[in-house]
């Protein structure tokens, strides 16, 4: 991190500006929003810059820069055209160990002003570092849409509410339940903040509720992006949550920062906590009165295990909500530009799973073997040996098209498409890992036609299926950044 970024009490500090033209203008009004105390220097002064200090009683100097003007200042601002002019200021401050910043230039500088998203008292800064403010400002315009404008009356009640917050909620997970419903619901409904403390109370206390809470959240196949809003909202309000070893990092980082992360994840031949214990820490806790989110990949519903987990909820009397999630069949095949369903290719989607020896007893072989559908396998490669020879002992053409998605919507993802009856040395040649899944079925002869998201990445060759591949997707990449690049530069 080259710049720590913090926020400073300008009021009543005596500040500097060296310059009086438009620059100096802008930052003039930017220091004046924060009350400081601003003097100018300049031999010319705009007439905006006179009318300012007008309006605020400023002092302008209007004559040479002097050095005597340096000391005494919080903070200074060199804002001209000349260039030795703001290295003498630049060195004159730092000899006094007085913050600096040359418009412009960020080596004379010691500190940069970020574009600002202002709904005071809350303010929200986004710096590049200076390198490029286009961008800085491009970001808070979106910022400022996207936060609402009453904000800074929230954060103003929020104030006054805080003393009889502590008084009234003596407990920490009180006071901060108290506070996030309050939050969520001023944002939703302006009107609250007109009610005083006492009606807001009695309001929540008529329809909180004190047990504790399962959320059943489906994290998607990997890419964090593919988390659904409401998923994303209960992560961030969660108390502790309990995870799957198949949920990514990037999604495990958008958890509240204090809640508490319990791995129970499972891989073949490797469980970590077995389905018993899962199924009574999720009742502990929520009995505790904690939010609980308990957060397994793709979608809980599909191979997930869901259903058993809420039974045992429900034995339990434990409150609980169910936010689906874009299971791997979708969002990997999807990812490899593979159309599960298609007109001339495959009417029907089937999925199953083929990880344990009873699942191989009871999947219904002839149906599977049926040509013109897709057949998504869920925890399937230690067991594809047996898949091919059963769907091809049903009547599966030995021809039929395949593809093993290992990491599927993240950026190491690897697609390799073949024939069903060249699946087992497939998976051996390219080495394939979980977490992996198989389709078959005509479909995924589309996949080198559709195939988006490996054009989309630069992949190293050891990524690739050969390594003719390899070079086309280095040369797309290479080519998309240095348009990007071009673009970029003709913007800033």
């Amino acid at each position: 991190m080259e710049y720590f970024p913090i926020t400073v009490r300008l009021q009543e500090q005596q500040c500097l500006i060296v310059g009086g033209g438009e620059i100096a203008s802008r930052k003039l009004k930017s220091l004046l929003k924060a009350h400081a105390k601003v003097s100018l220097v300049a031999t010319e002064f705009n007439a905006e810059v006179r009318e300012l200090a007008k309006e605020h009683q400023l002092t302008l100097y209007q004559q040479p820069f002097d050095e005597s003007l340096v000391k005494g200042n919080y903070l200074i601002v060199a804002a001209t055209d000349n260039n030795a002019l703001n290295r003498e200021v630049s060195v004159l401050a730092r000899q006094h160990n007085i913050w600096i910043n040359v418009v412009d230039d960020l080596e004379l500088s010691t500190f940069i002003m970020p574009a600002i998203v202002d709904r005071s008292p809350l303010l929200v800064a986004v710096s590049t570092g200076g390198v490029s403010p286009v961008l800085a400002r491009k970001i808070r315009e979106k910022l400022e849409w996207i936060l609402p404008n009453n904000l800074g009356g929230l954060l103003q009640r929020l104030k006054d509410f805080r003393p009889k917050v502590k008084k009234k909620f003596r407990d920490l997970k009180a006071k901060r339940t108290f506070s996030e419903w309050y939050i969520e619901n001023a944002i939703e409904k302006p009107d609250t903040l007109s009610r005083d403390f006492d009606e807001t109370v009695a309001t929540y206390e008529g329809i909180s509720d004190d047990r504790g809470k399962v959320y059943l959240v489906g994290a998607g196949p990997g890419d964090p992006e593919l988390l659904t809003l409401k998923a994303l909202k209960v992560l961030q309000k969660a108390d502790i949550v309990l995870h799957d070893a198949l949920v990514s990092e990037a999604i495990l980082e958008l958890v509240r920062r204090d809640a508490t992360l319990v791995n129970v994840g499972k891989r073949a031949k490797k469980h970590s906590v077995v389905q018993e214990e899962t199924n009574q820490l999720l009742v502990n806790y929520a009995q505790q009165g904690l939010s609980v989110v308990r957060l397994k990949g793709g979608d809980p519903f599909i191979y997930g295990r869901g259903g058993e987990e809420l039974e045992h909820l429900v034995a339990a009397s434990v409150n609980y909500e169910v936010i689906p999630g874009i299971t791997a069949a979708s969002g990997c095949s999807s990812y490899a530009g593979i159309p599960l369903t298609h007109r001339e290719h495959s009417q029907t989607v089937m999925f199953i799973t083929a990880h344990c020896k009873q699942s191989e007893d009871t999947l219904n072989w002839k149906s599977l073997a049926r040509e013109q559908q897709t057949v998504v396998v869920y925890m399937g490669l230690l067991r594809n040996e047996v898949l091919v020879e059963q769907l091809m002992k049903h009547g599966r053409a030995g021809h039929t098209p395949i593809a093993v998605i290992e990491n599927g919507t993240l950026p190491l993802q690897r697609v390799v498409t073949g024939r069903l009856q060249d699946l087992p040395s497939l998976v051996k040649q390219h080495q394939v890992v979980s977490p992996s899944i198989i389709v078959i079925g005509e479909v995924t002869a589309l996949a080198n036609k559709l195939s988006w998201f490996e054009h989309s990445k630069l992949l190293p060759a050891e990524h690739c299926n050969d390594a003719s591949s390899a070079v086309r997707h280095l040369t797309a990449k290479t080519k998309k950044q240095s348009n990007f690049e071009e673009k970029v530069k003709e913007a800033v």
